[in-house]
């Protein structure tokens, strides 16, 4: 049995082969951020830090919100991904380097 395992928040959860990225996060509490979960958004956009082999082909609705270079760098909406076998995701990595570089700039205004 395929398993997903979510790095931001932690969590693995073993799955049926074919199954959604993004409903699969709800349903387990795996926390993928989303809003619409169709494709429009883009706001359950993830980065596939392995088994990207086990992944369904990268949907139109993807390219279109993401753009060629994110896919290239790894990216998919997890609304519009499904899961043959072992995956893992992480998200919110450029949230946390922005917020990283802000604190160090207070940090060393401080000194």
């Amino acid at each position: 049995m395929p398993s997903v395992t979510f790095q931001t928040s932690g969590k693995i959860i073993e799955i049926d082969k074919d199954t959604n990225l993004l409903r699969t996060s709800i349903r387990y509490e795996g926390s993928v951020p989303y809003k619409c979960g169709g494709g429009l958004c883009g706001t359950c956009k993830v980065r596939i830090v392995s088994g990207h082999e086990n992944l369904s082909k990268v949907m139109k609705k993807e390219v279109d919100r993401l753009g060629e270079e994110k896919i290239k760098e790894g990216y998919r909406l997890a609304c519009q991904t499904f899961i043959t076998g072992d995956v893992t995701v992480a998200w919110g990595e450029e949230d946390l380097e922005r917020l990283k570089k802000i604190a160090e700039r207070r940090i060393n205004a401080a000194k």
